[in-house]
């Protein structure tokens, strides 16, 4: 072993396979195209009718953006089964990209709420088809040159060093992509910035289609391991969630709502009731080991207080967006600022503080914050945000307010996610009972999922409530879930069973 590391092949393995510069490619115009496109999302829902948008009131303007990002998040379930076990992760990634690129364009045509519907669903189906897919095909690069159980410590580092090289993509395109959207939506026409994120991802999908080559067979291959039975169960609950998102919609219309009031309490009737669903099965495996369900019920308070986190997060990129429209002050030497740009701020934070959070909690090492402490940090860095955001809208009664307002909260804000998501990931793979693993992998997604879908719901109050009041209410929220969860730490470590 230890000749086998000196020689000459040995370091010119030391470089990353010639694979990841595609992937990387494709990641990050995709990440453009979706982040490029929600940025002016929630403006264009939200703009009369003759400035080309769409003239929704502000809560169901903010509602349809929640539940599009819940349907984002839910769609990745399906979207990673069919890469598993039927389409393969390359087919699964190139398919995604032409439902993804198909959506914006839906977008770019000024056809009205039948095209900007389909198209925000065609993007939510071909994101959960693409992301689980892109995911799984970079690890997948390293285990083809030897394989993931032969993996030593020397590999394990350049994987992550892959994964973080990987991880910038992401990055850079959530970073850049407001900036070119937004000021074609809102200095041009709202359609040429949709428009803009669907050459974004077309450029993607180019990539990906041209440089398949430089993939390992292992990777490009299709897959069809589902038996017939698996297919026949996956279908039918396909089939069981379509017909509860029909019924429930019937109902609504037939209660007096409109059709899109009734289609969002579909999406947030569905996406509390699939969750549900998964844990209720799970606990009631037969044979499940009492340590396992242990852990099983610490994760129950885990995802609980991961859906609260984004319900207030995720509104980031929807009320504060709208505010920053009527409320803040954006001239800049005469010019006045998109309104979208604001939604830069927290993908150069994240490339910012990323690095510096990862070295942290390295040097810190068995002295770190635990899982619990973490999550309560999180929840209650949110917190403080979201009272910068009530402090803004208290100032704001007397005219425009400095951008300063948004700046600190979306800071206050990514310190607080960066607390909080990668611990809960971190946590997730490390609780999951080995039968489970994948399943509970997939509940952290619909966590935000729920808290997306939960936004659409909450949001409501903003017709009752002046800002202030709101933000103030959403802040006190956060911070009373941060004490919760550090007070029922011991308990939390006691059911996790030795998971700190």
């Amino acid at each position: 072993m230890k000749t086998e590391r000196m020689a000459p092949p040995r370091a010119a393995g030391a470089r990353h396979p010639r694979g990841l510069l595609t992937l990387w490619g494709v990641e990050m115009w995709e990440r453009f195209s979706y982040y490029g496109m929600r940025a002016i999302l929630v403006l264009f829902l939200a703009a009369p009718a003759d400035e080309g948008g769409l003239g929704l009131a502000p809560h169901i303007a903010a509602a349809v953006f929640g539940v599009y990002g819940a349907l984002v998040n839910l769609l990745a379930l399906p979207g990673g089964w069919l890469a598993d076990r039927l389409w393969g992760s390359h087919r699964a990634v190139v398919w995604g990209g032409v439902a993804i690129t198909a959506g914006h364009v839906l977008l770019a045509v000024p056809g009205g709420v039948a095209f900007t519907y389909t198209g925000l669903l065609s993007v939510a189906a071909g994101t959960g088809f693409l992301k689980p897919g892109i995911s799984t095909m970079v690890g997948r690069l390293y285990d083809s040159e030897g394989g993931a159980d032969r993996l030593d410590k020397a590999d394990t580092a350049r994987r992550d060093a892959g994964f973080s090289l990987f991880y910038t993509g992401i990055s850079i395109g959530a970073f850049a992509a407001p900036l070119l959207t937004g000021y074609l939506g809102e200095r041009v026409d709202w359609h040429a910035g949709f428009g803009a994120a669907a050459v974004g991802m077309l450029i993607g999908l180019v990539i990906c289609v041209r440089g398949r080559g430089r993939l390992p067979g292992t990777v490009r291959a299709p897959v069809r391991t589902a038996a017939a039975a698996e297919l026949r169960r996956v279908f039918l609950a396909s089939g069981a969630a379509v017909l509860f998102l029909a019924v429930v919609f019937v109902l609504c219309v037939l209660w007096g709502q409109s059709a899109t009031d009734a289609a969002i309490q579909s999406v947030t009737l569905l996406i509390i009731a699939v969750p549900l669903v998964h844990f209720v099965v799970m606990f009631r495996t037969v044979g499940l080991d009492p340590v396992d369900r242990s852990r099983l019920g610490a994760y129950v308070w885990i995802f609980l207080a991961a859906s609260v986190f984004w319900m207030i997060a995720e509104q980031g990129g929807s009320l504060i967006s709208l505010f920053a429209r009527d409320h803040v002050d954006r001239d800049l030497f005469g010019w006045e600022l998109p309104t979208s740009w604001f939604q830069s701020l927290g993908p150069l934070y994240s490339i910012v503080l990323a690095t510096a959070f990862a070295a942290l909690w390295v040097r810190l090492g068995s002295r770190q914050p635990s899982t619990a402490a973490k999550f309560s940090l999180g929840l209650a860095g949110l917190g403080v945000a979201t009272l910068v955001m009530a402090g803004a809208a208290a100032a704001a009664a007397d005219g425009r307010v400095s951008p300063l307002w948004l700046i600190v909260a979306f800071f206050v804000q990514i310190l607080a996610e960066m607390c909080l998501s990668p611990t809960g990931l971190s946590v997730t793979t490390r609780l999951a009972p080995s039968r489970f693993a994948h399943q509970i992998m997939s509940l952290w997604f619909l966590s935000v999922a729920m808290g997306s879908a939960l936004s659409a719901q909450v949001v409501r109050l903003t017709t009752v409530w002046s800002p202030a009041v709101y933000f103030t209410v959403l802040g006190a929220t956060a911070l009373l879930c941060a004490a919760g969860v550090a007070l029922a730490r011991k308990r939390l470590r006691r059911l996790m069973r030795g998971v700190t």
